[in-house]
């Protein structure tokens, strides 16, 4: 990839900026972690039984722990570093609860967390050819996020996307007991899991609505385990896909959309599995059109 600014129509290359310590990736992640991630901040080198965790963060929205760590080298296995964290987060759940508490000063309970969707980040100016093919699974809880620096003071996080691989981590790994263990408590959610049963004529549906509003802009696909998430700088709208229509969760304020059909409903005081206080029901394909005026509405807020 190739950076330019423009002066009087012409290009002048932008060139990269090497981070000279791995120190200085964390630092300027944990300090910006809500905007790059959208994760809350919890703690800074935490460490329990021997390992080392970089950054300890909080995702609000799966009620999740999230494991981030830092590398400047490439000499490095994601598949045995992520699992040897997710089994001591798994392990020790009440460590994790009680040094969230202490540090962001709540009273979370161990039933509060959503322990299957726990998931570990690596972040690193590049990755080697074997690294990034050891993600090609479709239920792997591990991703890969490769950060650039340049001379003009931009800075880009970019994640590494993983083939459209079937293939599961357990069948190549049925004698690592790490693994094994893992994988019966932390689950990586797919599209197909929200269509599985599903009729015909709703997966169509599902489908045209995604490649339009795939189309809105940089928009990235995010399934949990409640809803299918279709995210820009935050999430833009959520899809919980039922036998007889999608209900979207359209995130802004009830008070900010425009909607002149009226068919927003209001669910502030309600609660969602989604985001936003915005909710619509789609049930065919003739409501496309009207629906994705709303949806633009959000992207240029959340986009």
């Amino acid at each position: 990839m190739k950076l330019f600014n423009t002066k009087n129509e012409n290009l002048i290359e932008v060139s990269e900026k090497a981070f000279k310590l791995e120190k200085e990736i964390q630092s300027m992640t944990e300090k910006n972690l809500e905007k790059v991630f959208g994760y809350q901040f919890v703690k800074s080198e935490y460490a329990l039984n021997g390992f080392r965790i970089d950054s300890l963060a909080y995702d609000n929205q799966t009620n999740s722990f999230i494991i981030i760590e830092y590398k400047r080298d490439k000499n490095f296995s994601v598949i045995d570093q992520g699992y040897a964290y997710l089994s001591l987060m798994l392990n020790n759940k009440a460590d994790f609860i009680l040094e969230y508490n202490e540090c962001m000063d709540k009273n979370l309970k161990k039933n509060d967390v959503d322990w299957s969707q726990s998931r570990v980040l690596f972040v690193a100016p590049s990755y080697t050819v074997y690294q990034r093919e050891s993600i090609n699974f479709k239920d792997l809880p591990i991703e890969l996020w490769e950060i650039k620096r340049f001379d003009n003071d931009t800075v880009m996080y970019s994640q590494i996307k993983s083939s459209k691989s079937t293939e599961s981590i357990q069948t190549i790994s049925s004698s690592d007991t790490i693994i094994q263990t893992v994988t019966k408590e932390v689950k990586t959610y797919t599209e197909n899991e929200h269509l599985d049963g599903k009729p015909i004529e709703i997966i169509e549906l599902y489908e045209a609505l995604k490649n339009e509003i795939l189309n809105v802009g940089d928009v990235t696909i995010k399934p949990n385990k409640q809803y299918v998430a279709f995210v820009g700088k935050r999430n833009i709208v959520d899809f919980v896909i039922q036998k007889g229509k999608i209900k979207a969760y359209i995130n802004m304020k009830y008070s900010e959309i425009d909607d002149p059909k009226k068919i927003v409903r209001d669910v502030t005081n309600l609660g969602s599995w989604g985001n936003g206080e915005c909710e619509v029901s789609i049930g065919s394909l003739e409501e496309i059109d009207y629906f994705l005026t709303l949806v633009k509405q959000s992207y240029r807020k959340n986009g």
